[in-house]
C-alpha cells in the first residue's frame, strides 16, 4: 500500500465534536466547506471503542519548555518519518465498511470488505481481499475493487519530505482523549494537478509531539480528490493508536456525507479501521557461508 500518496474525506450523522475553533479555521483552509453548519450536531465524536491512550516503557518527561512552533513541526514530521518506515514491518487487518441511511437515521444497508496488507512478487505492497465482500446497499453496487482508491490515501502526510508544500499555522492547544495537543492548520502552499495536497488539521501531542489525529480532506486543482469515483466523501477524521508502545498508526477514520442520486438525498458513510497490528515475522536468510573443506587425512 503506497504511504506517499494523498487523498480526502460532510457531515450529517456526525456524532465526532470538533471545537468551534477548529470548524471556523478549517472552513478557511483553502476553501474548506463548512460542512458541519449543515447539522446542528458537528463533527464525529469517536464511538466509544476508540480511545486514545498513552502506552509505553518509558517515564513520562516533564513538561516541554516553550518551543517555537518550527521545532515542533520538524519533530512531529521527524516521527512520522519513522512512523511510515515502521508501519510497512507491521501486519494488520482492515475493514472498510460503507453504509447508507434512511429517513429514520438508521442503516438501512451496507457494504463490508477485509483487507490485509501483502507484498507482489516484485514486493509491492497491496491490500490483498481475506474475507468474502458482502453488500446489502439498497441504492450502490459496489465490488471491492471500486475501493482501490483508498489504498493512496497517505497514512503519514506530513513527514519531512512533504513539509516543504505546506504552510502550517498554530493554533492552539486542546485534549484529545485526556491527551493535551498543540492543534495546527494545515495547507498546501501550491495546489498540483497530478498530486493531491493534505487540506484540514492535525492535533500533536504536546509532551511526546507525535501526530494523534487529523482532519482534513485532500485537493487537487480540480477541487476535491474522491477515492471513490460513486461516492462523495472528502472530509474525513483519522484517530491513532499506539502500537508497541513506539509508533502511532492511522486505527479508525471515519466520514459522513449525502449522496445524490437520481433525484434521492442519501445519506452515506464509510468507516475504516486498523486492528492487529502485529510485527512482520523476520525471515531467516538462508547462509552464504561456503561449506568448509574436510579436513585432509593425515
Amino acid at each position: 500500500m503506497s504511504q506517499g500518496e494523498p487523498l480526502q474525506f460532510h457531515n450529517r450523522c456526525f456524532p465526532f465534536a470538533l471545537p468551534a475553533l477548529v470548524l471556523l479555521i478549517g472552513a478557511a483552509v483553502q476553501g474548506l466547506p463548512l460542512r458541519a453548519q449543515e447539522t446542528p450536531q458537528g463533527p464525529l465524536a469517536p464511538p466509544p471503542e476508540h480511545h486514545v491512550t498513552r502506552i509505553g516503557n518509558t517515564p513520562e518527561p516533564e513538561a516541554p519548555p516553550s518551543l517555537p512552533e518550527s521545532e515542533i513541526i520538524k519533530r512531529f514530521a521527524q516521527k512520522e518519518d519513522e512512523y511510515m518506515v515502521s508501519r510497512t514491518r507491521y501486519t494488520y487487518r482492515k475493514t472498510i465498511r460503507i453504509q447508507e441511511f434512511g429517513e429514520d437515521g438508521q442503516a438501512s444497508g451496507e457494504f463490508v470488505v477485509v483487507t490485509e496488507p501483502a507484498r507482489s512478487v516484485d514486493g509491492k505492497l497491496f491490500e490483498k481481499v481475506v474475507e468474502k465482500p458482502h453488500g446489502t446497499l439498497p441504492h450502490l453496487f459496489l465490488r471491492a475493487e471500486d475501493l482501490e482508491g483508498l489504498q493512496r490515501i497517505p497514512a503519514f502526510p506530513l513527514t519531512t519530505a512533504q513539509l516543504a508544500k505546506y504552510d502550517l499555522k498554530y493554533l492552539g492547544k486542546e485534549q484529545v482523549d485526556e491527551i493535551d495537543c498543540y492543534i495546527f492548520q494545515v495547507k498546501p502552499k501550491v495546489v498540483e494537478r497530478t498530486k493531491a495536497n493534505f487540506d484540514g488539521i492535525v492535533w500533536v501531542d504536546a509532551k511526546y509531539l507525535e501526530v494523534v489525529k487529523t482532519y482534513g480532506k485532500w485537493v487537487t486543482d480540480q477541487g476535491d480528490m474522491h477515492s471513490i469515483a460513486e461516492l462523495p466523501f472528502s472530509l474525513s477524521e483519522t484517530y491513532r493508536e499506539n502500537v508497541g508502545g513506539k509508533y502511532w498508526f492511522p486505527n479508525y477514520s471515519r466520514s459522513d456525507d449525502t449522496l445524490n442520486l437520481k433525484g434521492l438525498q442519501i445519506p452515506v458513510r464509510i468507516v475504516i479501521k486498523w486492528a492487529d497490528f502485529k510485527p512482520v515475522p523476520v525471515t531467516p536468510q538462508a547462509s552464504t557461508s561456503p561449506i568448509p573443506a574436510a579436513p585432509a587425512k593425515p
